[in-house]
């Protein structure tokens, strides 16, 4: 399978050519990939669902644009995940080719739209501390929750329009062109616009934050100097400011997780992959799975209303808990003073 290259030719779309990208030659290599996606998957899921239920089961937090676009960034990690390690882990591990084009390229759809989404549900992220920070006399009129579903609908809208184009016709069977060398059926030229796809959205965030961090510097030599009269706009800047970095911090994850990935992306447009950065590319994967399962862990540490959300859970948890194991015994408690009170009256009898 080492020296399985893919063919230049009308072959290049059989089932057979497919086993040229299960690049995966060991079984170490396959236990390696099964262990990591496992294990990161089942974290992402279980941790971005519980950021969901804790914003959509809070009244407070469910109202404000911020988390509606955290709860899209959440939803899109855990489609993601499922999709992503169902997916690759029977392609890669399992060797299963036995589908057809155009199962696969639902599949790769599926994968590309999540993380799509998610990647342009944290640029929505940046866009809404941008305008609370840089307009913040303005915000709540410009950033509504009509406006947020609208950005939302619109967001998912595209991306599922984009990862489906291979499979409305643009791959390299129909076309009969260069196909990719990390995917099956996948045009090179598609690729390659997919990826500037991505630059514009990772450029548009990094101005976005740079812009947040600026003001953020701002706003905290501004607090220092005015903290006896600034009140309940102080209290605002400071929720803006924290926010802010936090989600700074989501964004260096995605940066560290996604960069390996993406530059032998942009490697394979302009040049042939070796078989060993072909493996390396398939182990760099699941770093998009370990920034999904990272997120979640920053919000809770990081949002004071996500963090106290939280804690009412578990403390919601603990007394329902406690009241469970306290029932047996009160009934038996009743039982036996009932027992009592018989034998009382039976003996004064």
């Amino acid at each position: 399978m080492d020296s399985c290259r893919i063919p230049a030719n009308a072959s290049k779309c059989s089932r057979n050519t497919m086993e040229c990208f299960m690049v995966l030659s060991t079984q170490a290599q396959k236990i390696s990939i099964g262990i990591l996606c496992g294990l990161f998957g089942t974290m992402c899921v279980f941790e971005n669902s519980l950021v969901l239920y804790l914003i959509f089961s809070s009244p407070g937090i469910r109202k404000k644009p911020s988390y509606l676009f955290i709860g899209s960034l959440a939803l899109a990690d855990i489609l993601a995940s499922i999709i992503f390690v169902c997916s690759f882990v029977n392609f890669h591990v399992f060797n299963e080719a036995g589908f057809s084009k155009e199962v696969f390229l639902l599949q790769l759809g599926g994968v590309n739209t999540s993380f799509s989404a998610s990647l342009s549900s944290l640029l929505l992220t940046a866009l809404d501390r941008y305008l609370s920070i840089s307009r913040p006399s303005e915000y709540k009129l410009l950033m509504t929750r009509k406006r947020a579903w609208t950005a939302l609908g619109v967001l998912w809208l595209t991306c599922a329009t984009i990862a489906c184009l291979p499979l409305l016709g643009w791959n390299c069977c129909v076309l009969d062109s260069s196909c990719s060398e990390l995917f099956p059926f996948v045009d090179v030229n598609y690729l390659s616009g997919w990826l500037c796809f991505v630059v514009v959205l990772l450029s548009c965030i990094i101005y976005a934050y740079a812009h947040v961090l600026w003001r953020a510097r701002q706003h905290v030599a501004y607090m220092e100097k005015h903290q006896a009269q600034a009140g309940k706009q102080n209290t605002r800047m400071r929720m803006d400011v924290m926010l802010a970095k936090t989600l700074v911090m989501v964004l260096a994850v995605l940066v560290l997780c996604w960069s390996p990935v993406l530059v032998l992306m942009i490697y394979s447009v302009f040049s042939r992959l070796s078989d060993h950065l072909r493996k390396v590319f398939a182990f760099c994967s699941t770093l998009c799975l370990l920034n999904s399962m990272v997120n979640p862990i920053i919000y809770a540490l990081r949002s004071k209303e996500l963090f106290s959300s939280l804690r009412r859970v578990f403390s919601h948890f603990r007394r329902q808990l406690k009241a469970t194991e306290e029932s047996p015994e009160a009934e038996s408690t009743h039982k036996s003073s009932v027992i009592e009170t018989i034998c009382e009256d039976t003996h004064a009898v």
